[in-house]
């Protein structure tokens, strides 16, 4: 089965933007299994923690290396993404030679109770994935406008349009991943227990 490390741009336990990860994870079994990466225990970047990197920074370095592909759900913050998000892809990229979005097959969602969806904020985070070597699919693009009736809580999505909307997303990821990913070197596959 294909790992997808799953960054969730708000840190909020009732955040719209993970259940929209989780309902995504739904549609994407069993070909794709969906981790979400936890990111509220991680400090901000600090080149002065260097020396002794918190643990919470390797663990979640870990889990994006190992992952066969990244997917970044985003809310929109004042027009941008946020600061979670941004802090994380400064870490993964740290130190120098060791950045683990390097040639990951990437997806990028979101979704806003505004009329925009996150549109604004996913096009700024898109322009810094395309910086750290994230090989970022372009279509479709999805800039969900949240309705709470759409989704329960199990993560079952109850209106068939945005279930077959978000099921062609799904099914266009799980083929960019299988046409972009890089074969993985021996090293890595001991990382992922593969050898």
């Amino acid at each position: 089965m294909t790992d997808v490390a799953v960054l969730v741009g708000s840190l909020r336990r009732e955040s719209i933007n993970r259940k929209l990860a989780l309902a995504l994870g739904k549609l994407a079994a069993p070909r794709l299994n969906f981790r979400i990466v936890e990111l509220g225990d991680v400090p901000m970047y600090n080149d002065d923690l260097f020396p002794n990197v918190p643990e919470a920074v390797l663990r979640m370095k870990r889990e994006i290396e190992t992952a066969d592909a990244v997917l970044f759900v985003t809310p929109e913050y004042n027009r941008s993404f946020p600061a979670v998000l941004k802090n994380a892809i400064d870490w993964g990229t740290r130190p120098y030679g060791q950045n683990a979005f390097s040639a990951k097959p990437g997806g990028l969602v979101g979704t806003s109770p505004g009329g925009t969806g996150a549109a604004a904020g996913q096009n700024h985070l898109k322009s810094v994935l395309n910086v750290v070597d994230v090989v970022l699919m372009g279509q479709p693009e999805v800039y969900l406008v949240w309705k709470a009736e759409d989704f329960a809580e199990d993560g079952t999505i109850r209106n068939d349009h945005t279930r077959e909307f978000l099921q062609r997303y799904v099914d266009r990821f799980v083929k960019w991943i299988e046409r972009t990913s890089e074969p993985k070197t021996s090293a890595q596959a001991d990382a992922n227990g593969t050898n």
